[in-house]
């Protein structure tokens, strides 16, 4: 009796020891104590929100969160529907996420409308205030910040005049549900205006009317300028071939579409803008309050150019304005 009780101790701690074994090696819940969850969630895949999505994985596997290690990393994409989207938001809620992250304005909004206590952490949005997820850039103290994608629209009404020196109508495909690129629209009809221009719109509520709304503006407009709008990305190849079957410019605000059959475009590097956004989820997941962090909004913009697209499109580039990009696409 005397011995068995001397030894007991030691028995417990062995088991104790052989528990904590187990638990690492069958993920149990003393062994997932600290992964955190990481919920991601896009309103549509395309190359510049791909870009984004794997750009974060990529920032929080610098900062030490690994899939299947101390990170679970889940994403879904809304597939264009806004529906789906707030289905998606109530799923990662209802999961009990760390960090939400919502690429693009739909899902952004979806999400930040369903939760008031998950941090969110927004991507490639490119008007946060209007779109009423954060109420300023800076710090806002509650549950959201993220990082935009918004492009000071003079230069792009220069990047237009180069690619097309004489155009005075400019085509402009969108969807006007995406509060994006109404605020785009707004302000390209304002500066165009004090040029001597003119923005003509053609809207395509759906991916499914991007060729249509493409051939409306034929024969009306001297050059089609696309900004970062979900649906047009989407479909940028329907775009395109109108574009060369009626030898209309077409001139992009995201630079993947430069790959696609822009001629050029003067934008951000959304696999950059995607690292960001992870830097921003990790410094979440180490005790950061996401509405201490400020919005942040990139100053590093890329000229890609395409001339074989310029050449499909009826469009003479200058040697210096080629040699002057960042990319050029071959």
């Amino acid at each position: 009796m005397t011995t068995f009780l001397k030894r007991r101790p030691l028995v417990l701690r062995g088991l104790a020891a052989a528990a904590v074994l187990a638990a690492g090696l069958t993920g149990s819940p003393l062994a997932l104590a600290q992964t955190k969850l990481v919920a991601v969630t896009s309103i549509v895949e395309h190359p510049a929100l791909n870009a984004v999505r794997d750009g974060v994985k990529e920032a929080l596997e610098a900062a030490g969160y690994k899939e299947g290690q101390n990170l679970r990393w889940e994403f879904q994409s809304a597939q264009g529907n806004p529906g789906t989207a707030a289905s998606i938001a109530r799923k990662f809620i209802g999961d009990k996420a760390d960090v939400i992250v919502a690429i693009a304005t739909p899902s952004a909004q979806a999400v930040v409308a369903a939760t008031r206590s998950i941090p969110v952490v927004f991507s490639a949005v490119t008007d946060p205030v209007g779109a009423q997820l954060v109420k300023s850039m800076g710090p806002n103290g509650g549950n959201v910040t993220g990082v935009s994608d918004v492009l000071p629209l003079q230069p792009q009404v220069d990047l237009i005049l180069k690619v097309a020196p004489h155009a005075r109508r400019v085509g402009m495909v969108y969807n006007p549900g995406e509060a994006n690129s109404v605020a785009v629209v707004n302000g390209l009809k304002a500066l165009l205006a004090a040029r001597g221009m003119e923005l003509v719109e053609s809207t395509a509520p759906r991916t499914v009317d991007i060729t249509a709304a493409a051939r409306n503006l034929v024969g009306k407009v001297d050059v089609i300028y696309t900004n970062t709008d979900n649906n047009v990305v989407s479909a940028y190849e329907a775009l395109v071939k109108v574009g060369n079957d009626a030898k209309v410019p077409l001139v992009a605000s995201d630079t993947d579409s430069v790959k696609r059959g822009a001629i050029a475009a003067l934008g951000v590097d959304y696999k950059e803008l995607g690292r960001e956004t992870g830097r921003q989820v990790a410094r979440i997941l180490k005790g950061e309050k996401p509405g201490s962090i400020p919005v942040y909004t990139s100053v590093n913009l890329q000229l890609f150019v395409n001339p074989a697209a310029a050449k499909a499109q009826g469009v003479r580039l200058g040697e210096a304005f080629i040699q002057s990009a960042t990319q050029v696409i071959q």
